[in-house]
């Protein structure tokens, strides 16, 4: 049915505009009690055996909806109520920007793939930080913040600027993520070169532990998947060296070589970030070799190309913990999160592992 509505519906309009809009509807859903209780009841059923720890944190499962699609925190229980055991919100900038001019969101449907150059539209961190101390949730699934650098702040000023934020937003976040590696803001993914992403790193561990939480907030960072195999490594390292919590791998592609696209040359040649499935190769190659690299010593989260239960299950077994999604959510509807579980806890039932934990990275050990 969804997939007809798309067709019908979605598809005819700008994809930013069918974004706003359907975002709109799920947090309407949302605010009615009886509505969001059914809805939550039918799309975003608890499996027992999915139940997984990560980061310090209990969550129903391991699959989270991936930052970008509610950059200002204003859809989490919308998006809990679809299914989402966490939902990571952003990306956040020191100060409110309104992000590159439109159009600046691109759908590749033969190829089930998003191109993005959105710049980080955001209210800002001083606005989104109100946003969530204010909230009365009704779901609770865990939320991270991922932050970024405000456009007009010079590379050279970048650490500040993540400060600030972190400052802000580091109470209010079960984790925090820090973007170096979006290719729509300039300069930003120079930021990854470890001598520049060492300082930024221990600058924001700093800033989120001088909040005065009394609970520690785990720290990740988020990589691009563009990144050569030596920074991969250097990256890891980096990360064991650090302490910190976690890496995710990886966010969009700036590549269209190699990557087999179908769609309409014009739309593939559109400046920007691709998500979907073409990127799925990539981000589990990343994937697995970080996992060869830090072992269990950091949790590691899988996102980019994941369509199905499937596609969750291999990045489970390449040393996911957590796995996210958004592009796919797009072309699947509604129901995707239910059957991304009923999958994986099929798949879990029908394998020689006991638990979800025990499956996490074991493709890799095989082969170490």
């Amino acid at each position: 049915m969804y997939k007809y509505f798309f067709r019908l519906v979605f598809k005819r309009l700008d994809p930013e505009q069918a974004h706003h809009l359907a975002f709109r509807w799920i947090r309407l859903a949302a605010r009615v009690p009886v509505l969001r209780t059914f809805l939550a009841a039918a799309l975003a059923p608890r499996y027992e055996e999915l139940r997984t720890e990560a980061l310090g944190l209990r969550m129903h499962g391991p699959f989270g909806l991936a930052a970008g699609f509610d950059k200002n925190a204003v859809g989490i229980d919308g998006m809990a109520m679809l299914g989402f055991d966490h939902v990571e919100i952003g990306t956040v900038t020191g100060e409110p920007q309104p992000g590159n001019p439109k159009q600046r969101l691109f759908r590749l449907v033969k190829d089930r793939a998003l191109i993005n150059r959105m710049g980080f539209n955001n209210d800002g961190s001083l606005r989104v930080a109100a946003r969530l101390a204010s909230r009365t949730p009704v779901f609770k699934p865990v939320v991270g913040v991922n932050i970024g650098k405000t456009k007009v702040v010079p590379e050279e000023e970048a650490v500040a600027d993540y400060v600030k934020s972190a400052e802000r937003l580091a109470p209010y976040a079960d984790y925090l993520v820090v973007n170096v590696s979006s290719p729509n803001t300039p300069g930003l993914r120079n930021l990854q070169a470890t001598e520049a992403l060492r300082p930024l790193l221990s600058a924001v561990r700093e800033a989120a532990d001088r909040t005065g939480s009394a609970r520690r907030v785990p720290l990740l960072v988020k990589i691009a998947p563009d990144l050569a195999d030596e920074d991969v490594d250097a990256v890891a390292d980096l990360a064991v060296e650090l302490g910190l919590d976690g890496i995710i791998a990886t966010n969009t592609t700036i590549a269209r070589e190699g990557l087999g696209l179908k769609s309409d040359p014009s739309l593939v040649k559109e400046t920007g970030g691709l998500s979907g499935a073409p990127l799925k190769e990539r981000s589990l190659e990343v994937l697995r070799r970080l996992y060869a690299r830090v072992g269990d010593r950091i949790t590691l989260v899988g996102v980019g190309g994941i369509e199905n239960a499937e596609d969750a299950w291999q990045r489970i077994l390449a040393g996911a913990t957590l796995v996210q999604g958004y592009s796919a959510f797009i072309y699947e509807g509604p129901f995707w999160g239910r059957a991304i579980h009923k999958g994986l806890a099929a798949r879990l039932a029908t394998s020689p592992y006991a638990t979800l934990a025990d499956a996490v990275g074991a493709d890799v050990r095989k082969t170490a």
